[in-house]
């Protein structure tokens, strides 16, 4: 260019740009300061930086792209239309310059662009049919504009050893057709088109694209290596899909279609977990080791547990991705058959499935497994194990954040799901399920192959095992105290509602500033664990000596306990000794004379890494435990009045407040007595209200009575007829988690039998013998009349109402032995044990347990059992006829008849004998020791008969 174009060019370039400056901004004043510096700033630009130019190959793709597009959906005019003016725009001439088709270029030629990496998502399936050359570049100045022609050149040789080595375009449309044999296997495809064809005449024959075997597998080698852009698979709305005109000449196209959706799946797989890998690594090319992260502005890091797993999945599908370039650089080779990779699709299939709870739990797990399997080697794995245990604490962080989190504040916060427990928020902290509905551990079942279980030193299992074996998914290292933190964290988060009148919650926030976490609290104990084993106060020469000593002692001592086992191993005996020098008590308990080998807990089973963990981490987790629960169990005992609603409700389902509910149930009797109608709501809940209100007056407003529908056919019994009668106590929360509706059903069963034993004592105390002394006299007249064979044939009178007297007799006792049972031997001395365990229970969970040990105590003693139905049949039996005795004796000995008074005694007696042999063999055997002083007294009445 020569100096005149050159400045003109100049000058029109500073026209435009100050036309630029004035379309942006707005301003149109020249001499205005801001407009100055916007002119400036873009000269600066221009000048001084440097602009990728238009790329003709780049170019080219796109509008051949745009093409192919209009031509698929069939829109021909628009594809002519689009060619057309392409090629004019391409071939125009521009100003000041020859040629055509030139494009601007300051930093790259055809040989850079060939040399530029290529990305993960393209295939490499890029073909350039027409080689090129430009001209060379002149050294310029910077800032100086370079003008390229690219002119093209027609290179025959070049282009016939190219269509020899470069792949057929099968992507593209109106491929032609590769050559393959004639041979009958080759062409199966052709031989089922034509016998579609011939056999269905509504069969359409669609166009197809022809791929070869190598090609797919090619394809598929992409695929799994992460790569999007395929022509036989497609991605769709997320979704890896196989195309429906892809097809080989040796397979049907469902055949082919088939294996293809198969390995898509993994293909989906892989694209799942690479995009994990993304999200969790801030979308690099690259992941980050545990411990550093880098992402996008504004988005928070990961949880290290899923940083360190990314960190193994990036391995895993690094060497994975190594053995795929292997594969498909022997298939190049055609040296050898290529297989699908069954081993590797399985892994892939077994990772993606794994939940993050899983994958979160396994990774500490195989650390923690790893520690102990190098721990135990001894001195000569030293330096492993601190690797290994530096790792696991700084991967173990994230868990320990979440458990101090939850039993400090009272917030499971989760958000990756990574913790083996989860929140239930469906059900809120105020629900009376909250204690048994809001927290779901995760213990889920993974299998373990027999090859995976060989080289896992922890599982224990054996070779010798067929199949696989379930293993529970759980964080080894947490199995100790899982309990204590399940409950500090709900207790906590319970409190935290509660409208609790501690005074030293005011000041919280200022504490819990100064509070140290979990985590520092573990670290700072593992530190001085270790500072203490460094640290001396006596001159090292002592200390060995001692330690010399100690361990031949020790050594001695392990040897002795080895050879009563016929084990004469001096390395084994001399590792046990050592192991029992790194206890911090050794010397309290081998100081002495006779040494017994302590097998507890810190045992020779032990290691030091889990001694690490019991001094260092779960005092700590032990001590919030102790603290958080102790607050719940105070402030349910002194502000929600927790023991005086567990005394009501003995009280009034266990009759324990003998007076009030002894004017209710009699108001009942009395009813029946007098053959009046009891069964209306109005009048239960009157007199219940008039029997609680006069001594409990708190307590009247939450007692209410029911009557529940039940069996017709059970009503045929009198016995039976209490049945439905469900007193029910208003209990309010967060007392209900204890006193729960389920426990209120097992009260109300008991409540039913202390009612029916009370029906049948308060029958049989009520009866007057008055009243059979005035019906005999009236009898004794009739009883002259008849026959002289009846009258002799019948018994004297008073010879029978002394019967009755007996059998009166008997089954006062009968039920009386009963009464005392259920009240005395069963409820009562329970009662006692239960009050006492209740003051020493020391979480809300304990106090639960307690509760319902104690109300299934009472129902099995009570005979409520199913297992134990035919004895409670056997009572109710007894309990019925003495009801059928009381209301014929109220009637009058007028309605009584000879064969009914035998029938009662003949009842009585078999129904007496079945309880008392079924209850002595109870007792003997001593499968229900608290039913002798039952089996005792019944026998007592049963000999008097």
């Amino acid at each position: 260019m020569s100096q005149a174009h050159w400045t003109k060019f100049e000058k029109e370039t500073e026209e435009e740009v100050k036309n630029l400056v004035k379309h942006i901004s707005g301003i149109q004043d020249e001499e205005e300061q801001n407009f100055q510096l916007a002119l400036k700033f873009t000269w600066s630009n221009f000048r001084f930086h440097r602009f990728l130019d238009a790329n003709s190959h780049k170019v080219q793709r796109s509008v051949n792209g745009i093409y192919e597009k209009l031509m698929v959906h069939s829109d021909l005019s628009k594809a002519e239309s689009w060619v057309r003016l392409t090629e004019e725009f391409l071939n125009s001439p521009l100003p000041n310059t020859d040629g055509t088709k030139v494009w601007l270029d300051k930093k790259h030629t055809r040989d850079e662009d060939s040399q530029q990496p290529l990305s993960r998502e393209d295939s490499g399936i890029q073909v350039d049919r027409t080689p090129r050359r430009t001209r060379r570049r002149r050294s310029l100045l910077p800032g100086q504009w370079v003008y390229c022609l690219v002119i093209t050149v027609g290179e025959p040789d070049a282009r016939s050893w190219l269509e020899q080595h470069v792949v057929t375009p099968y992507w593209q449309g109106h491929t032609p057709r590769f050559p393959h044999s004639l041979h009958l296997h080759s062409n199966l495809l052709n031989v089922w088109d034509q016998h579609v064809y011939n056999t269905d005449p509504l069969y359409l024959p669609e166009e197809k694209a022809f791929v070869t075997e190598t090609q797919v597998i090619r394809e598929t080698l992409w695929l799994l290596s992460g790569v999007k852009k395929h022509f036989i698979f497609q991605h769709q709305d997320g979704k890896v899909v196989v195309r429906n005109d892809v097809v080989v000449t040796h397979l049907t196209n469902n055949c082919l279609r088939s294996v293809l959706e198969h390995i898509a799946v993994y293909g989906q797989a892989v694209f799942r977990l690479q995009r994990f890998i993304d999200e969790v690594t801030g979308y690099d090319t690259e992941p980050c080791p545990p411990g550093s992260y880098s992402s996008k502005q504004g988005t928070e890091p990961p949880f290290r547990t899923y940083q360190a797993f990314v960190w193994a999945l990036y391995k895993y599908f690094t060497s994975f991705k190594q053995e795929l370039t292997t594969i498909e650089r022997d298939l190049i080779g055609k040296d050898e058959t290529v297989t699908l990779l069954t081993p590797h699709l399985a892994q892939i299939k077994v990772l993606h499935k794994t939940p993050n709870v899983v994958r979160a739990s396994h990774l500490l797990n195989t650390l923690y497994k790893a520690i102990i399997e190098y721990d135990s080697v001894g001195e000569a794995s030293q330096q492993a194990v601190a690797l290994l245990f530096s790792l696991w604490t700084e991967t173990v962080r994230p868990y320990l954040e979440i458990v101090d989190e939850w039993i400090v504040h009272g917030h499971l916060f989760d958000p990756a799901k990574e913790f083996i427990i989860q929140r239930n928020k469906d059900v809120p902290v105020n629900h009376r399920d909250f204690w048994y509905a809001t927290y779901t551990l995760y213990s889920i079942s993974e299998t373990v192959e027999s090859e995976d279980k060989l080289s896992d030193a922890a599982s224990g299992s054996s070779a010798g095992e067929q199949g696989s074996k379930s293993q529970l998914t759980m964080v080894s290292f947490l199995k100790p105290v899982l309990k204590q933190i399940i409950m500090a964290g709900k207790s906590m988060q319970l409190l935290k509602n509660l409208d609790c009148k501690e005074a030293e919650q005011t000041d919280g926030s200022t504490r819990d500033a100064e509070r140290k976490s979990l985590y520092t609290l573990f670290l700072e104990s593992v530190q001085s664990r270790l500072r203490c084993r460094v640290d001396s106060p006596v001159d090292t020469v002592t200390e060995q000596q001692a330690t010399q000593q100690s361990l031949i002692k020790m050594q001695s001592i392990v040897a002795q306990h080895l050879q009563m086992d016929d084990i004469h191993d001096p390395l084994l005996a001399i590792n046990f000794a050592r192991l029992y020098l790194e206890q911090s008590d050794f010397h309290e308990r081998f100081s002495g004379g006779d040494v017994i080998v302590d097998r507890s807990s810190e045992s020779v089973t032990c290691q030091t890494f889990e001694l690490t963990l019991r001094s260092c981490l779960y005092p700590h987790i032990q001590k919030r435990y102790i603290e958080c629960c102790g607050n719940l169990m105070t402030t349910l005992k002194k502000d929600y009045r927790l023991l005086e609603y567990l005394q009501a409700m003995r009280n009034y389902f266990l009759l324990e407040a003998g007076d009030t509910m002894y004017d209710f149930y009699t108001a009942i009797f009395d009813k029946v007595l007098e053959k009046e109608s009891w069964q209306q709501l109005a009048f239960l809940n009157v007199q219940l209200q008039e029997a609680v209100g006069q001594r409990c007056p708190e307590d009247s407003s939450r007692l209410s009575i029911f009557l529940e529908t039940i069996d017709p056919v059970r009503k045929k019994q009198p016995i039976n007829n209490l049945d439905g009668l469900t007193l029910s106590y208003k209990v309010p929360w967060p007392v209900d988690i204890v006193v729960s509706s389920e426990c209120q059903r097992i009260y109300n069963q008991v409540f039913l039998l202390l009612l029916q034993i009370k029906w049948a004592k308060y029958s049989l105390d009520t009866l007057a013998f008055s009243e059979v002394e005035n019906a005999s006299e009236d009898t004794s007249a009739k009883r002259l009349e008849g026959t002289p064979e009846e009258v002799k044939a019948k018994e004297p009178i008073n010879q029978q109402i002394h019967r009755m007297f007996l059998l009166r007799v008997k089954l006062m006792h009968f039920v009386n032995s009963l009464h005392n049972y259920i009240v005395t031997r069963i409820l009562h001395s329970t009662g006692l044990e239960f009050q006492h365990q209740v003051q020493e229970a020391k979480d809300l969970d304990q106090l639960i347990k307690i509760h319902y040990r104690y109300l299934s105590t009472i129902h099995d003693r009570c005979l409520l059992r199913e297992k134990v139905s035919f004895v409670k049949e056997a009572i109710m039996k007894v309990l019925n006829l003495v009801l059928i005795f009381s209301d014929r004796w109220q009637v009058g000995f007028g309605a009584w008849k000879i064969e009914s008074i035998d029938k009662m005694e003949s009842d009585f007696k078999n129904c007496h004998m079945f309880l008392v042999t079924i209850l002595n063999k109870a007792v003997c055997r001593g499968s229900f020791p608290h039913l002798e002083s039952l089996a005792l007294s019944l026998m007592a009445g049963f000999e008097q008969c």
